[in-house]
This record gives C-alpha cells, sequence and structure tokens, in this order.
C-alpha cells in the first residue's frame, strides 16, 4: 500500500469523484483486523511513547467527515491503544453562546496538543468553512470563505513552524453506504442513541456537501499540513491507512527516548547500587 496514493499533493487541484469510496476491502475486514492492524498499532504505541517521553513535539490530527463515516470507530480502535497520558480528543459541535463572542479559532484552542501529545480532533476548525458554506450562515459569502482558507493555512502552518505536526484525514464515503449505517443504527435498539434526526436532513444536501468538500480539500492541503482521502466505506482498510500515515508522521519527527547524563546519571548509578546492596 501507497500513502502517496491517498495523500493530496500540495498545490494539486483534485476531483474527490476521482477518489474511489471502497476499494473492496470491505471483504478483508477480519484479516485486517486480525493480522495487519494489532503490528501497525504496537509500532504506533512504540513510537507515541517515545513522543510523550521527550516533550519536544506534539501531533494534532483532524478527522472530518459526513455524518456515519466512520471517525468515532477510528477513535475507539486505533488512538485508544495509545498511552491515555499522551492522549486527547476533542469533539466539536455547533458553537455555544460563548464561543461565538469569539473569533472562530479561538475554540480549537483547547483541543491543541501539549509536547508529547497526539490531540485529535472529531470534527474540527473546518466545520467554519463546511457548516457555515452549506447553511449560508456568512455574510460575505465566498470572499469570506477564501480569507478563512488563507488563515486557517497560516495557522496550520505556526503550528508546524512551532513543532506540532498537523495531519488530516477526510473519510469519503458513499452515498449508498451511509444508507446503510443509518439504518442499521435506526433499526438496533442498541445504537439508536447514534442516530440524530438532523442526520437524515443533512443527507438531503449530499451533493453540496461534495463540492464544499473538495473545494476544501483543495484549498488546505499543503506540504505541511496534508489531507489523506480515505476509502471509508472499507472501514478497516481505512483504519489501515490512518495507523500507516500516523507512523509516517512520527518517524519523520523521530522521536527518542530521554537519556540521562552528567551529575544525574551519577546519582543514578549511586541509587541502584544502594538499592541492589539493600
Amino acid at each position: 500500500m501507497k500513502l502517496s496514493d491517498y495523500k493530496i499533493p500540495s498545490g494539486k487541484n483534485i476531483n474527490l469523484k476521482d477518489y474511489k469510496c471502497s476499494e473492496g476491502k470491505k471483504e478483508d475486514n477480519d484479516y485486517i483486523r486480525e493480522n495487519i492492524i494489532p503490528p501497525l498499532v504496537e509500532k504506533l504505541k512504540e513510537l507515541h511513547l517515545k513522543l510523550h517521553a521527550e516533550e519536544k513535539n506534539g501531533i494534532m490530527v483532524v478527522l472530518q467527515a459526513i455524518d456515519a463515516a466512520g471517525k468515532d470507530e477510528a477513535i475507539s480502535y486505533i488512538f485508544s491503544n495509545l498511552n491515555a497520558q499522551g492522549l486527547k480528543v476533542t469533539t466539536y459541535g455547533k458553537p455555544s453562546e460563548t464561543e461565538e463572542k469569539h473569533d472562530y479559532l479561538w475554540r480549537l484552542h483547547d483541543g491543541e496538543p501539549e509536547r508529547g501529545q497526539i490531540a485529535i480532533l472529531n470534527r474540527s476548525h473546518y466545520e467554519d468553512v463546511i457548516a457555515t458554506r452549506i447553511h449560508d450562515l456568512l455574510e460575505d459569502g465566498d470572499a469570506e470563505i477564501e480569507k478563512r482558507y488563507r488563515q486557517i493555512n497560516n495557522y496550520e502552518q505556526y503550528l508546524s513552524e512551532n513543532g506540532f505536526s498537523v495531519v488530516k484525514f477526510f473519510f469519503n464515503m458513499s452515498k449508498d453506504e451511509q444508507k446503510e449505517r443509518f439504518l442499521e443504527r435506526m433499526k438496533d435498539p442498541d445504537k439508536q442513541w447514534e442516530f440524530s434526526f438532523s442526520d437524515v436532513e443533512e443527507r438531503k444536501k449530499w451533493d453540496d456537501y461534495q463540492q464544499v468538500f473538495e473545494d476544501m480539500l483543495n484549498n488546505t492541503s499543503t506540504q505541511h499540513s496534508p489531507w489523506y482521502i480515505l476509502p471509508a466505506d472499507d472501514e478497516w482498510h481505512t483504519r489501515r491507512i490512518i495507523t500507516e500515515a500516523m507512523i509516517h508522521v512520527l518517524k519523520g519527527i523521530d522521536p527518542k527516548f530521554p537519556e540521562i547524563s552528567g551529575e544525574d546519571k551519577k546519582k543514578l548509578d549511586e541509587y541502584i547500587k544502594g538499592l541492589e546492596n539493600e
């Protein structure tokens, strides 16, 4: 598998329809889950532990998708395996009254990672160039969206230049697959809590969403903060891509366990000797 097949090249305009929602991997779900994912997660855990111990860099992970595309499941099955002390998850919904009194990026700061952390944004600042456009919430329309694209790119570059990598995943799900997932939720009493009537109402705007997603991806996939387009109909194949992309980012950071030296090393040796002689 080549990660470059899913990564949007910086400066290149793409057509979202050229990216598959499925690569026929659904039938391989069991094999991928049982044989491919576990060693990848172990590698991710190893690198994440070094990142957490070193406390020099952080990673902000953006998960963006239409309803039922699999963001929550990706968090549950992959990131929940990581060291909880070096992980934070923030879910962004409709802005609160307090948040609306600030600039649109203000509420994002609490979700940013500390050095040594991976911070996952379940939805994100990109809602401010998606939902605002779908529901026509901005007075200046297209001009305001163009300005926000620039501001978001600058913000993510600022994070990157200060030691915080930004990696973004777009879950590209088909309309038929969303229908099946909605029906599964609606018919299963144990899953009905996941369903919202507004989900079906938003589905009526499917074509509008696809156009907005494509424009967003083309304007905000940068060299420092790339987007990956995931074939979200294939659940476990999607989780594999996310895991491999995260490993790639961490290898680029190359975190290492801190080494004790100087006076601290001497003191450590003394304590070791003291305990051994008890």
